[in-house]
């Protein structure tokens, strides 16, 4: 045991010298456990909601308010047609849509039951299933109120048909197949993983090997060392995606509903920004353990917040916001809007441009950090 207690003894000692590894053992799990913690103990509500109400009267707008104060929604735009809901809903700016006809106040005010269309983006199987119970539950609720008044004015009444009569249509993925939700997310995670791990130990481990003194005296430039170790993982990766894509296709049947051509470009700048993110990981690190220690904190919480797994809108702010500083994020809106609704860049591009920011930005970033010296 005196042996024993010598070797532990070497090994605390070599722990507590190597402080930013021991930083990063202590604090990562502790920052983990409260992000992740925050963001998946969220219950669904604030539903972004666009309303077309043809009707403008007072009964259309007492239902209107009933979705609004029951939490599960949120008007987020008031349009005129179904055709703008779709449209919105294309962008991905709300994800259900309530149309009221026009007729709607007359036809409940003569006792006739009246319909109202419900649209519910369906990409997303269980905030789907969340809105459907809503809406069905609070209409419910509203024809039970209406129908009371007009037994109270006419008792005698047979006809105790519901008056509102909620019609649901679920677009992109009518079905309501979980299976066409995850896989496009699987495969932008897939490529996320691939793409860290990669190239997270290229830099730390040439500096480990002791082959970056080979590099240090070659008369190569920053940006011409950190290109030509990216390039070929973009190949690699590239391999990967079509790998990947043809197997959910033919094993799963995984639904393509857009351009595939569009999809391989947009994912080959997704491929440089989480390569280019891999090899900043590698610059700032001094051990392959330091380098993995940085993906695995980038990887567990792209999981999460970047909306593959759960709604993005219901987190907490610091849990939303920290999304946007991951590519999975932008890459599941595009990946899943090609696949599934079938959009083109148009729709698409409010992700693309923020994404290819991104790839820029690490890109550089690596090639800045870099230090063609010995340290």
């Amino acid at each position: 045991m005196k042996r024993v207690w010598t070797v532990m003894r070497k090994e605390f000692i070599h722990i507590r010298r190597d402080r930013r590894t021991l930083g990063l053992v202590i604090i990562l799990p502790v920052m983990l456990l409260l992000l992740l913690g925050f963001a998946v103990l969220r219950d669904i509500e604030d539903i972004p909601l666009a309303v077309a109400d043809q009707s403008k009267s007072d009964v259309s707008r007492q239902l209107i308010s009933r979705y609004v104060a029951s939490g599960y929604f949120k008007v987020t735009y008031e349009v005129q047609s179904e055709a703008e809901i779709v449209q919105l809903m294309d962008k991905g700016a709300v994800r259900a849509g309530l149309i009221i006809p026009e007729d709607f106040g007359r036809k409940l005010s003569t006792g006739e039951s009246s319909p109202i269309l419900f649209n519910i983006d369906g990409t997303d199987p269980v905030l789907a299933q969340t809105a459907q119970l809503a809406a069905e539950t609070i209409s419910q609720a509203a024809s039970q109120e209406i129908l009371v008044r007009q037994l109270e004015k006419s008792p005698l009444r047979l006809d105790l048909k519901l008056p509102i009569d909620v019609h649901m249509r679920f677009l992109y993925n009518p079905d309501m197949r979980r299976m066409n939700f995850f896989l496009p997310g699987l495969v932008g995670l897939i490529l996320q993983v691939q793409a860290l791990l990669l190239t997270a130990f290229a830099i730390v481990r040439e500096r480990e090997q002791g082959t970056l003194e080979q590099l240090i005296v070659t008369p190569i430039k920053s940006w011409e060392l950190m290109l030509g170790k990216l390039l070929p993982f973009v190949v690699v990766a590239a391999v990967n995606l079509i790998m990947v894509v043809v197997a959910g296709i033919l094993i799963f049947g995984m639904p393509m509903a857009g351009s595939i051509l569009l999809m391989a470009l947009l994912s080959g700048i997704f491929l440089i920004g989480s390569l280019g993110l891999g090899i900043l990981i590698s610059n700032i690190s001094h051990t392959q353990i330091e380098a993995l220690y940085l993906a695995v904190f980038i990887v567990l919480p792209a999981v999460i917040l970047s909306g593959l797994l759960f709604p993005r809108q219901n987190m907490p702010w610091i849990a939303y916001y920290s999304g946007y500083l991951l590519p999975l994020t932008y890459f599941l809106e595009i990946v899943r809007g090609i696949i599934l609704k079938g959009v083109g860049l148009n729709y698409l591009w409010p992700w693309v441009w923020p994404m290819a920011l991104f790839s820029i930005v690490v890109f550089f970033a690596s090639v800045l950090i870099f230090q063609k010296r010995l340290e």
